[in-house]
């Protein structure tokens, strides 16, 4: 089955705890999401399922009629992390297993709910409205934010009843032993599983192949996300990787190769973003647009990755004492820091 039409693609991957990779679409530009389905004895385990709209949906109901997979086999739900495309069909499952336990980390799990939990949804939206327009984000981009995250309700409902499940904690998958890895930075709570003895990693957004994942500033997070992605990756560098599974993406056996990748990759951003300072751009949102322009364009969803992904690097900067701010009108600007 190709993609386009009929975009549900599966692959089989051998050998201890033959692992099921399920591409569920997205109705955005990365185009889908892998989700893994591992068997046991009793069944199996869904890990990420994807985003609820009705192309998954669809796209769900032909991969398991396609390995002769009966949805109520599915006995555990595992979440890498709470971003939707990865959170969103969790509570569907759970309710069409007949009650299937949701895994996920309790610090992934109070972002959920700061974003769909009750009324909570409003005051971060406003939050990060409001962070947007200190750092130079014109009203008419503004605007579109809070509809924008509140189009993703519906794609993460219904929510799950959930376990936590923390790093350091043995889980067992597919039948193999797996190690849980506290990993943050693309998203506070995210837990990658290594298995030892076969040398796998699902590394859910943390590692890709091609693509590097977003780093993001979240509203009221004073922590320096981005060195937090950095230590994380240092930290599973020292793990021997031979087959890495991905959230995006195919799985793929350079795996240190590719964390090497990733940081040279922040090194180089972090210079650009220098320089453009240094060249008299002096808001967050100027040199967002001058970082990633035209990809953005028309996109409220792809200018929000890349808004906070800028700021990432410019809190980064300024953590470090290469960068300073200033306010004025309410209006955060950056300037490089003069040397004493």
């Amino acid at each position: 089955m190709s993609e386009g039409s009929k975009p549900v693609v599966t692959k089989i991957w051998p050998g201890p705890g033959g692992i099921i990779q399920v591409k569920v679409p997205l109705p955005f530009s990365l185009k889908w999401v892998n989700s893994y389905l591992l068997q046991d004895e009793r069944g199996y385990t869904v890990v990420d399922p994807g985003l609820h709209t009705p192309e998954a949906v669809q796209a769900w109901q032909e991969a398991l009629g396609a390995h002769g997979i009966a949805i109520n086999s599915i006995h555990t739900i595992v979440l890498t992390h709470q971003h939707p495309d990865h959170y969103g069909l969790a509570g569907w499952f759970q309710e069409k297993t007949g009650g299937a336990p949701v895994y996920i980390s309790e610090a992934s799990y109070a972002y959920t709910q700061r974003l769909w939990g009750s009324d909570a949804g409003a005051a971060f939206a406003a939050d990060l409205t409001e962070l947007y327009a200190a750092h130079g984000m014109p009203q008419t981009m503004l605007d579109e934010i809070a509809p924008h995250l509140d189009s993703f309700i519906a794609k993460v409902s219904p929510q799950p009843k959930v376990t936590f499940l923390e790093a350091g904690q043995p889980f067992e998958m597919g039948g193999l032993a797996w190690h849980t890895i506290d990993t943050p930075g693309h998203a506070k709570g995210q837990l990658c599983f290594y298995a030892s003895e076969e040398k796998r990693m699902l590394c859910g957004d943390q590692v890709l192949p091609d693509i590097t994942p977003n780093i993001s500033v979240v509203p009221g997070d004073g922590e320096d996300q981005l060195q937090l992605f950095l230590d994380s990756l240092a930290q599973l560098r020292s793990y021997e990787v031979e087959l890495a599974f991905p959230g995006h993406r195919d799985p793929f056996d350079n795996y240190q190769e590719r964390i090497d990748q990733l940081i040279s990759h922040h090194e180089r951003r972090l210079a650009h973003m220098y320089s453009l300072i240094q060249s008299g751009a002096d808001t967050g949102y100027t040199l967002c647009m001058q970082s990633f322009g035209e990809r953005i364009a028309g996109n409220t969803h792809n200018l929000r990755f890349a808004m906070s992904e800028t700021l990432a690097h410019l809190f980064h900067l300024e953590k470090s004492g290469r960068i300073v701010r200033s306010m004025q009108d309410a209006k955060v600007y950056f300037t490089i820091q003069a040397a004493e």
